[in-house]
């Protein structure tokens, strides 16, 4: 079961710390970690908690020396915040500089045990690139000068509840008001925020990795809804059924990082939703890509 009390009731906790008891996983055997979820309003557990934790699962079973430059997962069940979260590690593959690994997250129903959550994840040693280019940073203001989840929430006090659950953890500002009833039209359909856990991660490369897949699961799923306005809340609801992650260049996830999103295609009630992460010097660090399910309330 999950551990009792709030980790920010921990004397000297800040928020990094609080993420990082959440990525530091308890080995139970060989290849074989368990999870906590925090106390939390979320009726279910935050998709990017547990892919951040199931990647971390990964990294554990890989030598240092290989980083991740991808991801690929399925969300199989929504996850129960009361239970913890069991990670099966399995080695798939230990080339000369590649590995890949798979996760399988379990919890248990109702007596049965049951998986929740599937990830690959592929590890590279790095080598002489023949080809070198990036996708350049869209021109937009920094950070400092936005409004952050406080000015939103009081404009939109009925839609955040999801968001300032998770915003102790990861600071956001805005590039635009995530719940305006404006549908948008091509070509200006992105949507851009700026994020970085609040306070200081360990140097660690993987910690940042994993700490930005939990990042990269905020606001993706929004791009969906952008073309009829108002944003996911409300009567609008979604749920993340993939999710996959490009590690193209490290990335520190305790400094400001800018997350641009939009969606190229919406059918049968999905929508495909694809992200761009920069470093705040410009550097193009990593690409996002999920597909998820939106539906309406009111039928």
């Amino acid at each position: 079961m999950m551990r009792e009390g709030r980790p920010a009731d921990r004397p000297g906790a800040t928020p990094a710390s609080d993420l990082m008891e959440v990525l530091a996983l308890q080995p139970r055997g060989e290849d074989r970690f368990v999870g906590m979820t925090p106390p939390t309003p979320l009726q279910r557990i935050f998709g990017g908690q547990v892919a951040g934790q199931a990647l971390m699962a990964a990294i554990a079973t890989v030598p240092a020396d290989r980083p991740v430059h991808s991801l690929h997962s399925y969300f199989l069940r929504p996850g129960d915040t009361q239970e913890e979260i069991r990670f099966e590690v399995e080695r798939l593959r230990e080339g000369r500089s590649f590995s890949t690994r798979r996760v399988l997250a379990r919890q248990t129903r109702k007596g049965e045990d049951v998986a929740i959550f599937a990830l690959t994840a592929d590890f590279h040693a790095g080598e002489r690139p023949v080809v070198e280019h990036s996708l350049p940073m869209p021109d937009v203001p920094g950070p400092e000068s936005l409004p952050g989840l406080e000015e939103v929430a009081a404009a939109h006090p009925a839609m955040v509840q999801g968001l300032r659950a998770l915003a102790r953890a990861v600071e956001q500002r805005y590039l635009s008001d995530p719940f305006d009833p404006t549908p948008r039209h091509p070509p200006d359909t992105v949507s851009r925020v700026w994020f970085r856990v609040t306070g200081t991660l360990p140097e660690a490369e993987a910690v940042h990795a994993a700490a930005l897949t939990f990042v990269s699961d905020l606001t993706l799923l929004s791009a969906g809804v952008a073309r009829v306005g108002g944003g996911l809340g409300g009567s609008i609801v979604g749920a993340s059924l993939d999710h996959a992650v490009w590690f193209h260049r490290p990335v520190r996830a305790d400094e400001w990082f800018l997350y641009e999103t939009d969606s190229p295609s919406a059918s049968s009630g999905r929508a495909m939703c694809l992200g761009n992460v920069w470093a705040a010097d410009g550097t193009h660090v990593a690409t996002v890509a999920q597909e998820g399910l939106i539906r309406s309330l009111d039928g």
